[in-house]
């Protein structure tokens, strides 16, 4: 009897701290949070915590507090592998990431083999911004689900706008020379070359990620060319020095862009003097009237002070625990397959549709330019005055393209 009690005596506050494991859902998020990404990523950390918030507020999913675990990838792909077993061996199951298409690849490879070679505990990847193509074409993976479009259906909404800019004549592409960077310039090039062959191209250039501290030689090159516009998919630092540079040059020409929106992008847009000459394409922005959208954006701007750049983040977090709730499980095989398919009022209204064939989620988007307000825009950006004015809205079904997975389910 002595040895029974003794036996018990240790293992119930094994079982309790096991207990209390499971009443908490861990989320690890692999991002930069040093080195030139480190501002964007601080971003998405507090977007996500605020995310949780929401959640647990609500009582967690199937009960059980969510928790968003940092971990610093130093946007670099194998340090983000060092990240994902550090989340592993702490027995996250489920991680999120977005800045780097090419740190996603690396993250989805190793997902996807992790998940081979470890039935029964598997790992679900949660991709809220890298928007390379290939992620969801031919390496789509069972266990990577992206709720940002991709940067070919951005571009094609981009063109399908500029087509209709008669203005646009001459032409300059400038972007970060990896994965991501070759998309957009590869696709806008292919794109105009349809709907605007008239559309002369007098400048493509591509740039270290994250390395360039003063772009005034490339801002030189684009004043030289003679161009009227610009198609940019930089983001973070590599935006926002770009632009500090046209300011310094006082170069004036229209920006299509992916993330201006991003830190320190529209400060640099307010300094360049660019009144609504910046657009971006985007699933979401503020100043769009959407009710529930703005309690949301006034609630983050109060505990944080900066507006929600990513209403795919929202919409991953929410869909999570729908499927979850769906599933009646945390297991990651089972939430994954409540996923596909699934159909999901977006955060800025609309209908969204996780597509099962490849897992990239569809919703509508928006092409807004940035400048000076009127009583319809009653948020602005980083306390510069200005705000977001929409231009164009894509519905859904107008997003969708084809898609080249073939994809290999357990």
């Amino acid at each position: 009897m002595r040895k029974l009690a003794l036996i018990a005596s240790i293992a119930l506050p094994l079982l309790g701290s096991t207990a209390m494991a499971q009443e908490t859902v861990k989320i690890g998020y692999i991002d930069p949070l040093s080195g030139g990404g480190a501002s964007v990523g601080e971003v998405g950390l507090k977007t996500f915590q605020f995310l949780a918030d929401e959640l647990n507020a609500k009582g967690g999913i199937l009960g059980k507090k969510v928790e968003i675990v940092p971990l610093d990838n130093k946007t670099n792909p194998q340090e983000s592998l060092i990240q994902a077993q550090k989340a592993i061996d702490g027995g996250i199951r489920y991680i999120t990431q977005g800045n780097g298409s090419s740190v996603a690849g690396a993250l989805s490879d190793f997902v996807t083999k992790f998940n081979e070679r470890n039935p029964g505990k598997e790992v679900l990847y949660f991709n809220y911004a890298a928007v390379d193509p290939v992620l969801t074409n031919d390496k789509c993976s069972f266990w990577h689900f992206r709720w940002d479009a991709n940067s070919d259906i951005k571009m094609e909404a981009l063109t399908n706008y500029m087509k209709g800019v008669p203005s646009i004549k001459k032409l300059y592409l400038i972007n970060q020379d990896y994965s991501f960077g070759e998309s957009v310039r590869t696709t806008a090039r292919a794109m105009l070359k349809t709907k605007r062959p008239d559309i002369e191209i007098v400048g493509d250039e591509k740039h270290p990620l994250l390395k360039i501290t003063d772009f005034a030689p490339y801002i030189a090159k684009i004043k030289a060319s003679g161009a009227d516009t610009v198609i940019t998919g930089n983001w973070g630092q590599d935006f926002a020095l770009l632009l500090k540079a046209a300011a310094d040059a006082g170069l004036k020409v229209n920006w299509f862009t992916y993330y201006a929106g991003g830190t320190g992008g529209p400060t640099a847009v307010k300094q360049a003097g660019l009144n609504h000459q910046v657009f971006q394409v985007a699933e979401g922005i503020p100043n769009l009237g959407h009710a529930s959208a703005d309690v949301f954006e006034k609630a983050l701007r109060a505990k944080y002070d900066f507006s929600l750049f990513y209403p795919r983040a929202v919409n991953e977090m929410r869909m999570f625990a729908a499927a979850a709730e769906k599933a009646k499980s945390l297991d990651p095989a089972k939430v994954a397959a409540a996923l596909e398919g699934m159909e999901f009022e977006v955060f800025d209204g609309g209908k969204g549709t996780m597509r099962k064939d490849d897992h990239q989620f569809f919703q509508p988007m928006y092409i807004a330019s940035f400048g000076e307000r009127t009583d319809k825009e009653p948020f602005d950006e980083e306390k510069t005055g200005w705000g977001w004015k929409l231009a164009a809205k894509i519905d859904t079904p107008q997003t969708v393209l084809p898609t080249t997975c073939k994809m290999e389910r357990p």
